[in-house]
């Protein structure tokens, strides 16, 4: 990757509501809302993804310069296994982060690559896999002041063309999912209803402290975040976000109940 320096425009900040893996190869709503975002947004120099499948400790970031394609997901049909996304990575990029984040250690990770919560959602914005990509791993024992803290560090990279994605899900509680209602957008229960929306307020209002204190504020949250995994990566993106800049939501609904592929684009 070239232009690691050059100085544009800020590009705006994703947090994509992935979902399940089956969107990789699937044609639904969720994907259009994706591929128009793809269209729409200048063309990043590169793209660095904070994705619900990489929890680590410690904190690291890809640094290969082709990173392989990870299904880290089990039972799925062979079409999607057979998936490959073989966009480049960026050592130099990596490196760069290395250099400005100062929260932490961060190690040079060559051995991960671009697990689903990443490929099934860059796939649709930049079908050719011609940006180069590479992930930040979220160290598991930290609290979520820390990774919204450490994500801040991070907006330099804003102006130097690099599109920052948070991929997880608002909403995510698989251990009460119904899968007979998989197939019907728009169905959740009404804690994961009421989560979405108080989510969703505090974004539009930008009361971030409320999320990041998400453990405190009731019943449906607790329902709704039960791990923090797919919940944090929202938390580095509205991390990011200036004063002047507004938050839009796009691709808003719930699916099998207790998921919602509600997602934001900042700038």
């Amino acid at each position: 990757m070239t232009g690691i320096n050059i100085i544009t425009d800020k590009m705006p900040v994703l947090f994509l509501g992935h979902g399940s893996p089956m969107n990789a190869i699937e044609e639904n709503e969720f994907v259009t809302g994706w591929r128009n975002i793809g269209k729409t947004i200048p063309k990043p120099i590169a793209i660095l993804c904070i994705s619900a499948h990489w929890e680590t400790t410690g904190t690291y970031v890809t640094a290969m310069k082709n990173p392989k394609t990870i299904h880290d997901f089990r039972g799925f049909p062979e079409e999607l296994y057979n998936v490959h996304y073989p966009a480049p990575g960026s050592p130099e990029l990596a490196r760069e982060i290395k250099r400005i984040i100062i929260k932490a250690e961060v190690g040079l990770d060559e051995k991960w690559g671009l697990d689903h919560g990443t490929w099934s959602v860059i796939k649709h914005l930049y079908p050719e896999a011609n940006v180069p990509v590479i992930q930040l791993s979220m160290d598991y024992y930290k609290d979520p002041q820390y990774h919204y803290d450490l994500a801040k560090e991070l907006s330099p990279l804003r102006k130097k063309g690099i599109l920052i994605v948070g991929s997880g899900n608002m909403v995510h509680n698989l251990g009460m999912a119904s899968w007979e209602n998989i197939g019907n957008p728009g169905f959740g229960y009404d804690w994961a209803i009421e989560a979405n929306e108080k989510i969703k307020n505090c974004i539009l209002s930008n009361d971030h402290k409320k999320l990041i204190d998400y453990k405190s504020q009731g019943k449906a949250f607790n329902l709704a975040v039960p791990t923090p995994d797919h919940f944090l990566p929202l938390l580095y993106c509205l991390a990011l976000k200036e004063e002047n800049e507004i938050a839009h939501i796009f691709n808003d609904k719930a699916v099998a109940g207790s998921l919602t592929m509600t997602s934001v684009i900042i700038g």
